[in-house]
């Protein structure tokens, strides 16, 4: 039986959304072995990601097959604020559909995406902005420049720019830090051919931004994500899931990838060391502001991307164009046989 009128019947929801949301699937299954250091990897994770933003942001964690003790833990966290939209998911729907929980009603203007083992540094929002401030057409920026990203579903810049000087090979400026994301998914060394130089675009301003972007952490327009796939992923992890659901839609949109010229986050993997503790520990409070940048729409392009993206792709796999572009884009001789593996 029902009594009287529902007091929330017809009325309207705030409409007051924040500038940016953080969606942060999780997946610990257990607290031993391989997992033993993964929550209090993920407790920096979190408290980085918060520590050192600009704005008040919106976080989403989607808890994907976690154990009960790690559930528990998520819910103290929302419960003290820090987590603003805590989903539960008992059984393991996979971490790109664990994303989809959170994506398909998020409205914030970005909208970024990150594994649960990122330490944010200090800056990396303000960085990220100031890319897509500075690149209208900026469609994702990662805060992390990897070696080697600058083909990867980058046609659309080295079409438009391929007989520019903004597009060229600049030295990177942290070489460290991409020697220590090597050193974070196995590899022992980073030798210097990975880490001499890199693809960069200059703006208007003078400003850079390094050409691709990795997706372990990366910041989205919210418009770009109107190009994914209707249904869910059929794969739990790897697969092409994150190419469906998070590269190919910025190119069908006619977005730019990019990554910031300096490193501003880390990736540390599964097991806790010092230097991560090190860095956290030194990272500062950031004062946020509720300023609200505009930043410019995308516009679907009106050729099919991804048919422009095949083509230039396949006119790289003939040597002689690859090294012409190469050549063309400020490499050495010996910095071309180091891209191309001497072919």
């Amino acid at each position: 039986m029902r009594i009287g009128n529902n007091p929330n019947n017809e009325e309207i929801i705030d409409a007051d959304i924040a500038f940016h949301r953080v969606i942060i699937p999780v997946y610990i299954p257990s607290e031993e072995d391989y997992f033993k250091d993964a929550f209090q990897i993920f407790n920096y994770c979190l408290t980085s990601l918060i520590k050192t933003s600009s704005t008040p942001l919106k976080v989403s964690v989607i808890s994907n097959g976690s154990c009960t003790t790690v559930n528990e833990k998520l819910l103290e966290f929302q419960k003290k604020g820090v987590i603003d939209e805590l989903v539960i998911e008992t059984e393991g729907i996979g971490k790109i559909n664990s994303v989809l929980k959170a994506l398909r009603t998020a409205e914030e203007r970005l909208i970024t995406i990150t594994d649960a083992d990122v330490l944010f540094d200090d800056g990396w929002e303000d960085a990220v902005t100031t890319v897509f401030k500075n690149f209208p057409k900026a469609g994702v920026v990662c805060p992390v420049p990897v070696f080697r990203k600058h083909f990867h579903l980058t046609s659309n810049i080295w079409l438009r720019y391929l007989f520019s000087k903004k597009l060229r090979f600049r030295p990177v400026i942290n070489p460290e830090a991409m020697t220590q994301f090597a050193r974070s998914i196995g590899w022992s060394r980073l030798d210097n051919k990975y880490k001499d130089v890199i693809a960069t675009l200059r703006s208007k301003n003078g400003t850079s931004a390094v050409v691709g972007s990795a997706h372990f952490v990366a910041t989205y327009k919210r418009e770009v994500f109107s190009e994914i796939p209707a249904g869910n992923s059929k794969y739990k992890i790897r697969g092409n899931s994150e190419y469906l659901y998070t590269d190919v839609p910025v190119i069908k949109k006619g977005g730019f990838r990019l990554t910031t010229p300096n490193n501003y986050a880390f990736h540390m993997g599964n097991v806790l060391e010092d230097w991560m503790t090190e860095k956290f520990e030194k990272l500062k409070e950031n004062k946020k502001t509720n300023e609200k940048p505009v930043l410019k729409a995308l516009k679907k392009p009106v050729l099919y991307p991804m048919l422009v993206e095949k083509l230039f792709k396949f006119s790289l796999s003939f040597a002689f164009i690859k090294r012409t572009v190469l050549k063309m884009k400020g490499l050495t001789n010996q910095q071309i046989r180091d891209f191309t593996g001497g072919n």
